[in-house]
């Protein structure tokens, strides 16, 4: 089905989320970060020529059978404290998508099959651009990577991404604002760490001046950064799963 944009505003009656969909586009991206957004300004894309994902990575979806949106905030915290905004998101996805599905510290969506999305935040003036990107219908056939899968192979099933867009961006915004009003994270981290496939694993962390970590996950930072039992604390790299336990 054709991403319409009444359908998706329609089921967005409160809120303050304002949808704007596209055809085709080089990223949401960059099209949201150049339109000078206000908060709550949403942008998604049936496809993306240019799609980006974290470290400048290319992200490439068939065209219609990916939800591909970036969505601009105005958070209201510090900005010393944003690192944990990937980590909300992502948590807000699998929470939508359901059991069969939990997050890879930092910006991962996975179901036992293989990634099935991610997530890139991008401080923009202001605030901040959250831009997502979820394999929904796509095909063993279609799937960019190997190690890549869909909500339809995981499920049987691929949900219509009118319905879709409007409970992930609730959910975002549900989550948002518990963070925004915490005295304490520890229930959100808790939150977190139930989705999380990345706890109690041995990891290695790619660090991105070339060197690795490795350790096995044992929590997260209020800020969002990810606890090794070395005493490491990891704020930027690629994670490695080495062990199933």
């Amino acid at each position: 089905m054709e991403l319409d944009q009444t359908s998706i505003t329609s089921a967005l009656t409160k809120g303050y989320w304002s949808v704007k969909v596209v055809e085709s586009i080089e990223s949401t991206q960059t099209a949201l970060k150049i339109s000078s957004p206000h908060h709550g300004d949403v942008i998604v894309a049936d496809y993306q020529s240019a799609g980006r994902g974290r470290l400048d990575r290319t992200f490439e979806s068939t065209k219609g059978t990916g939800l591909l949106f970036s969505a601009f905030v105005k958070p209201q915290r510090d900005q010393s404290e944003w690192g944990f905004i990937p980590l909300l998101v992502g948590l807000s996805v699998a929470e939508v998508l359901g059991i069969e599905f939990f997050t890879k510290w930092p910006n991962d969506i996975l179901s036992d099959l293989g990634k099935v999305g991610g997530v890139l935040c991008e401080v923009h003036k202001d605030g901040i651009v959250i831009g997502v990107g979820i394999n929904v219908s796509m095909t063993a056939e279609q799937l960019p990577v190997p190690t890549a899968s869909s909500i339809l192979l995981t499920t049987g099933t691929s949900p219509d991404r009118n319905q879709l867009l409007p409970a992930i961006l609730k959910e975002i915004a549900f989550n948002l604002s518990e963070w925004e009003g915490a005295d304490s994270m520890e229930d959100l981290i808790d939150d977190y760490l139930d989705s999380s496939a990345t706890m109690g694993k041995q990891v290695s962390a790619q660090l991105p001046d070339g060197t690795s970590v490795v350790g096995r996950a044992t929590g997260i930072s209020g800020n969002g950064e990810l606890l090794l039992d070395t005493g490491a604390v990891i704020s930027v790299g690629d994670i490695l799963h080495l062990s199933l336990n």
